[in-house]
C-alpha cells in the first residue's frame, strides 16, 4: 500500500498545480489509499465553502479600500489558491500556516542548482511567472519564492528606488533556517508601492548560520546610492552567497 499523500501535495494536486507526470503519480497513490478519494473530496468541499465565504465583488472592494489607505504596509496574503484561481482571481483564501518558517515542497529536489528567487505576479488569470528584469507597476502583487539549493540558512531583503530596505524572510524572532531542498513561496505576497525605478530582491544563503541584521545593514549601505543599488552586489562576510532579482518599475 502506498503511503498517504501529504496534505501539502494533496492541495497542489487539487489545485492542478503539478506537472503532468507528478499529478499522475499522485492520482495513482490516491487510488491505492483507501482514504485517499475521501480526503480529496473533503478538500474540494472545503475550497467550495471558502469560495462561498469570499464573494469576488466583496474582496475586490476590500482590496481597493486598502489601496486607498496608503502603501506603507505592503505585505498581503497570496490570495488565490490555484484550485480557485480561474473562478476567483482575487479571492482571499487563507489556510492555517505550518509551524515552520516556510512551507517546503517535500520531494522537490534542487540538487545541483544554484540558490535563486522566483517571482510571480498576480493576474486575473492566476499567477504569471516573471523573468529577472521584468517590468511592473505600482499596485502589482508579487509572490516571492526561494530555491535554497542545499543551503539551509537564508535571508531575503529588498531595496527600492527610494532607498527603502525591507526584510521579507525571516520574520522577526524567527531563525533564518529552512530545509535545504525544495522551492518555497514566502508566506506573504508583496504589493509594489510607487517608489520609482525598481524593486530589487536579494537572497543571501549559507551552509552555516547567518545574521539577518548583517544582511539588512549591507542592504542599507547599498541603498544610500539607489542607482547603484539596482546594479551592485551586497558587501557580505566570506562564505555567504547572494543572488538577486530585479523588477523594473514603469515610469
Amino acid at each position: 500500500m502506498a503511503a498517504p499523500v501529504p496534505d501539502w501535495l494533496l492541495e497542489r494536486y487539487a489545485a492542478d498545480d503539478l506537472a503532468p507526470d507528478r499529478a499522475e503519480a499522485v492520482r495513482r497513490d490516491l487510488e491505492a489509499d483507501p482514504g485517499g478519494p475521501a480526503r480529496l473530496e473533503a478538500l474540494r468541499a472545503d475550497d467550495r465553502a471558502i469560495l462561498a465565504s469570499y464573494p469576488p465583488a466583496r474582496v475586490v472592494a476590500e482590496v481597493a479600500r486598502r489601496a486607498r489607505l496608503g502603501r506603507r504596509s505592503r505585505r498581503i496574503g497570496w490570495v488565490a489558491v490555484p484550485a480557485l484561481a480561474a473562478a476567483v482571481a482575487l479571492v482571499a483564501v487563507i489556510r492555517p500556516a505550518p509551524d515552520v518558517p516556510l512551507a517546503m515542497e517535500d520531494g522537490i529536489r534542487d540538487k545541483g542548482l544554484e540558490p535563486g528567487l522566483r517571482l510571480h505576479r498576480r493576474t486575473a488569470a492566476g499567477a504569471e511567472p516573471l523573468p529577472d528584469g521584468a517590468l511592473a507597476r505600482s499596485g502589482d502583487v508579487l509572490q516571492v519564492s526561494v530555491v535554497p539549493a542545499g543551503r539551509p540558512w537564508a535571508v531575503v531583503v529588498s531595496v527600492d528606488g527610494r532607498g527603502t530596505v525591507t526584510r521579507h524572510f525571516p520574520p522577526p524572532g524567527v531563525a533564518p533556517s529552512l530545509p535545504a531542498e525544495g522551492a518555497s513561496a514566502l508566506p506573504e505576497a508583496w504589493e509594489l508601492d510607487d517608489a520609482p525605478g525598481f524593486e530589487r530582491f536579494f537572497l543571501v544563503t549559507a551552509h552555516a548560520p547567518l545574521d539577518p541584521e548583517t544582511v539588512e545593514d549591507a542592504a542599507r549601505a547599498l541603498a544610500t546610492d539607489p542607482p547603484q543599488a539596482a546594479l551592485r552586489p551586497l558587501a557580505l562576510p566570506p562564505g555567504w552567497e547572494q543572488t538577486s532579482f530585479l523588477v523594473r518599475k514603469h515610469p
